[in-house]
């Protein structure tokens, strides 16, 4: 990718890093918008305070001209996009152009007129604006013809201000070294971003790689548990069936019970191990089990959702977003104190939104990070795995009261898998 690209050509392909690399952009560009404006006031004060003895209509155009091409300009990135961004660093050479043209027409012509000696100074603003881009070789490329465009406007306009050539020198030297600094500073902040990118993708690729290796020990061992203990334990009890003729009732019937409890238990293990109801129902009617599961224990009434969301969609997203749901409405359950909780399951595109909202007693952001500092996991390891696999994960307070969770992620369209035949059982 070329250096007038705001994106570097070192991304890898990565979304996370072209993110980081334009929202710094975006806020690098925003300063210049800033910047820009403040240095339109300092030429409108000049020219009113220190008014040019020649070509005031001409400069007063040249003013209004650019007041409005800044405004314009700042409309244009108010739009958004990587366009604007990209195109900031050509506004820097207009802004040179004005600056430059206005002192000569001040200077050259005019006899004891401080108005080019004032306006010469707001050149010294143009590397600050050159470097609140992160490509240091676009700050070099508009800071050198900021520097020689200095010292011809001084040269040109020395002999109506009586400058000395020392003068002259030493000013363009304190503007060559702001210059430098500049590009170094530009430089810096580059590299700041880039590093700061590619954590942050290395993070996400580590938290996925490990959530995916989760997904696949948790599916074998469920897989372990229901071909393995799971058939000797109700094989063994189809066999305990057979001698209850001829055995003691008492004792047939102790061991009859705490086989069926180790069934029971070892059902509800590999069921909490991964649910396979989410292969032989999907998401939306899974759904609906745990919201009348969680409506039975609480006490509250539930509301639930679905927009757009087939029954035979089996997508990327719907372990995640189960056991994300899970997780919320057993909170809700144990600290809420709800009446009534909405459960609401939408698709646009190949982007899912589940949003858990109740009208409970609430919970803060400092609340979960206090919970999550005693070793309390839940929620933050659900959080985690829902960034990883792209998406956001936001707990804020209700409409009204409450706690309103919302998650947000991509997905893709998978075939139905191989599901374990536990319902035969």
């Amino acid at each position: 990718m070329a250096e007038s690209s705001v994106l570097p050509a070192d991304l890898g392909g990565s979304p996370d890093l072209e993110r980081i690399v334009l929202e710094h952009a975006y806020r690098g560009a925003h300063l210049q918008l800033g910047l820009r404006g403040l240095l339109a006031l300092f030429i409108a004060l000049t020219l009113l305070f220190v008014p040019p003895m020649n070509d005031a209509n001409v400069c007063l155009a040249i003013l209004i001209g650019y007041a409005f091409w800044t405004v314009g300009l700042a409309l244009w990135t108010r739009r958004g996009g990587p366009g604007p961004v990209n195109a900031m660093w050509l506004a820097l050479f207009v802004d040179l152009a004005v600056i430059g043209s206005l002192t000569l027409l001040t200077g050259i012509a005019a006899q004891q007129s401080w108005t080019a000696d004032i306006l010469t100074n707001g050149l010294f603003v143009i590397p600050l604006l050159a470097c609140t881009q992160l490509r240091p070789g676009v700050c070099a490329a508009v800071v050198v013809p900021t520097v020689l465009v200095f010292l011809a406007a001084s040269w040109a306009t020395m002999a109506s201000n009586e400058e000395p050539w020392s003068s002259i020198l030493l000013s363009t030297m304190a503007l060559s070294i702001l210059s430098a600094g500049a590009v170094v500073l530009s430089r810096i902040q580059r590299s700041r971003v880039l590093t700061i990118g590619h954590l942050v993708h290395d993070r996400t690729a580590l938290l996925a790689e490990l959530m995916g290796l989760e997904q696949r020990e948790r599916r074998a061992l469920s897989e372990q548990l229901h071909d393995g203990a799971l058939q000797f334990v109700l094989a063994a009890k189809m066999d305990l069936d057979d001698l209850t003729g001829g055995a003691d009732p008492e004792a047939v019937d102790r061991i009859t019970h705490a086989l069926t409890e180790s069934a029971s238990l070892l059902r509800a293990t590999v069921s909490e191990l991964h649910p396979t109801v989410l292969d032989r129902v999907g998401l939306a009617r899974a759904l609906g089990d745990i919201v009348r599961s969680a409506q039975a224990r609480g006490g509250f009434d539930v509301d639930l959702q679905t927009v757009e969301w087939d029954d035979d969609l089996r997508t990327s997203a719907d372990d995640v977003l189960f056991s994300a749901a899970r997780e919320l409405l057993s909170n809700v359950v144990k600290h809420a104190k709800a009446r009534t909780v909405r459960v609401e399951l939408s698709r646009t595109g190949k982007h899912a939104v589940l949003d858990v909202t109740d009208d409970g007693c609430g919970i803060s952001r400092e609340a979960i990070d206090r919970s999550l500092s005693r070793g309390h996991i839940g929620l933050t390891s659900h959080e985690l795995r829902v960034v990883a696999a792209g998406g956001s994960f936001s707990i804020r307070p209700g409409p009204r009261s409450g706690t309103d969770a919302r998650i947000e992620m991509p997905f893709e369209v998978v075939t139905a898998s191989e599901s374990l035949t536990i319902s035969a059982l």
